[in-house]
């Protein structure tokens, strides 16, 4: 198969698709990979590498939507790829569709084989490929809350933990899954007040038991999730529904009755957000202002971090990679947790929740496989 890594161009947007050893992956079995150039020189990895590793080198993305079988990417495609994409080519990436109706309808029209990274589930349960970033990701909402915590970033001026004789800040993490247990290391960590809300009783339990009297848990209803922010200096939301929208947990009413200059980092925000009056915003311009309460809502937080990122990625995508490169997208669906990644297929919403929430008649992969005149690669 030809696989293709075009550069990411999504705004402040350093991660590549593949690095040079997932590369070496694919040629050592006999496939061929082509890279834009330059996809990963921002983070050190050359073209120089890619090409010590089999892959060959190509100037523009263009060429690659244009010949590759699949396309291996980080963020979702942007407008103008989604217009290269052609029928039957296969996209792996993280798409992110519910909250994003202009996407899904591009896809749609294209015809290819979309496949989501964070639908893919693992055979112990979780989102494997969603795993590593929601792991950056939540250790990154401590550290770009206790920044933008500081007067000159809009902030009340608040150092989380505090000194001798005086209190450290109050850290709410809505959530207790992958994103919300590395908040929480990190918030326990800078000697915060944290409290942790989730429906999940077990899940409490199990964070009770590692923490102790260090953190609070909290079952989550909405008097619970009130009480809590209202005392917050910062509040992480890390809610996941797999595929779809994120619920609206905090209300655009409880964020006008919260502390001056406190701060909220929806981490959920490529999911649509779990507060009401998030939107997305970027690195370039990370943070807006809404009832003095300041809004960190970047859509691509590990993308700040992009070399650690990277190669955390690739871990968790390179086996699917070589799956789909081996055997061909229809086959390689006999895989029942790479099958949950299919959103998207020529034509067809093959994701029920995505379906759901957007609108469209739902089309099962099941039923796609069936046919022998679909999947080709």
């Amino acid at each position: 198969m030809l696989v293709g890594v075009p550069k990411e161009i999504k705004n402040q947007e350093s991660r590549v698709g593949m690095t040079p050893a997932s590369v070496k992956e694919l040629t050592l079995r006999g496939h061929k990979v082509m890279v834009q150039k330059n996809a990963g020189a921002a983070i050190g990895l050359t073209d120089a590498m890619y090409m010590a590793a089999g892959a060959a080198i190509v100037d523009t993305a263009e060429e690659i939507f244009a010949t590759a079988d699949m396309i291996v990417k980080v963020k979702e495609p942007q407008p103008q790829e989604c217009a290269m994409l052609r029928e039957n080519q296969i996209l792996y990436t993280y798409l992110h569709l519910a909250p994003d109706p202009e996407q899904t309808a591009a896809l749609v029209k294209s015809g290819a084989v979309c496949i989501a990274y964070e639908t893919i589930t693992g055979p112990n349960g979780g989102l494997p490929l969603l795993a590593p970033m929601s792991e950056v990701a939540g250790r990154m909402s401590i550290q770009a809350g206790a920044a933008h915590l500081e007067k000159s970033k809009g902030g009340m001026g608040l150092l989380l933990g505090g000194v001798p004789g005086v209190a450290p800040g109050h850290i709410a993490i809505i959530g207790a899954g992958v994103v919300g247990t590395n908040a929480l290391q990190m918030a326990v960590g800078i000697g915060a007040r944290v409290t942790i809300i989730d429906k999940n009783v077990d899940r409490l339990r199990q964070l009770d038991l590692v923490y102790g009297n260090r953190v609070t848990t909290l079952y989550s209803n909405a008097a619970s999730i009130e009480e809590t922010v209202l005392d917050a200096d910062l509040v992480i939301g890390g809610v996941l529904v797999p595929g779809a929208a994120a619920p609206k947990l905090v209300t655009r009413d409880m964020i006008s009755k919260m502390k001056q200059g406190a701060v909220v980092v929806d981490v959920a925000i490529d999911q649509g957000g779990c507060f009401e009056t998030s939107h997305a915003t970027t690195h370039e311009k990370p943070t807006y202002v809404v009832d003095g309460v300041v809004h960190y809502c970047v859509a691509n937080m590990p993308g700040a971090v992009a070399r650690t990122s990277t190669f955390a990625l690739n871990n968790a995508t390179i086996g699917h990679a070589v799956a789909l490169a081996d055997r061909g997208w229809k086959a390689a669906m006999s895989n029942p947790h790479l099958k949950a990644g299919l959103n998207v297929c020529q034509g067809n919403v093959t994701y029920e929740a995505v379906a759901r929430d957007l609108g469209y008649p739902y089309v099962s992969a099941d039923s796609l496989l069936a046919s022998p005149e679909q999947g080709r690669s």
